[in-house]
């Protein structure tokens, strides 16, 4: 089974961020959730937003990295909106990551350098998500062998957390299928 490290979206540590981690538990996975907020959560997106706005995205991605200082370097790193930011940062410059999982939003390539050779990649965005990324992630997926996009009908932005409004069950439902898929393969 792998162990994966599931850093949370803008909203904070949200109980649909603790579900989503849990289904990968209940398969049999390692699950590590690290709170980049402390504690905080915020009912809506654009409070989220403001927060890491103002604590910092480079506050972000430091307790990011902080966070696994002390686990093993061969993690699959998975992220959520605003935690791809630590969770792509990590797979493409930690050394041993063994797959990256983008939900709702990727960098561009390059960004964090060159994407590793060998390192599987699925992201999953709305086709229709204002802040999903989509023609970014198209763009990285082009790049990278063996990468996988996976783009659901919609303009949701955080449909696999259940505890949000946006949440959509299907969606989310093929999601986890799809990722559980990845750490059969990686894990």
């Amino acid at each position: 089974m792998a162990e994966v490290v599931l850093f949370h979206h803008a909203q904070g540590l949200t109980p649909g961020v603790v579900s989503f981690a849990d289904a990968l538990r209940a398969a049999g996975h390692k699950v590590h959730t690290p709170d980049l907020y402390e504690g905080a959560t915020f009912a809506d997106l654009d409070a989220g937003v403001g927060h890491a706005q103002r604590i910092g995205f480079d506050t972000v991605l430091a307790r990011g990295v902080a966070a696994v200082h002390d686990l093993p370097e061969d993690v699959v790193y998975a992220g959520i909106s605003l935690g791809v930011l630590p969770a792509q940062h990590l797979a493409q410059t930690r050394p041993g990551a063994r797959a990256a999982v983008l939900l709702h939003g990727t960098f561009p390539p390059g960004e964090f350098g060159d994407w590793p050779a060998g390192l599987p990649l699925q992201i999953h965005t709305m086709a229709d998500d204002d802040w999903g990324d989509i023609d970014v992630a198209r763009d990285l997926v082009a790049t990278v062998d063996g990468a996988e996009l996976f783009v659901y009908p919609g303009s949701a932005h955080l449909f696999t957390d259940d505890s949000l409004p946006a949440h959509d069950a299907a969606a989310s439902a093929l999601v986890r299928e799809r990722v559980l898929d990845l750490l059969g393969r990686v894990g």
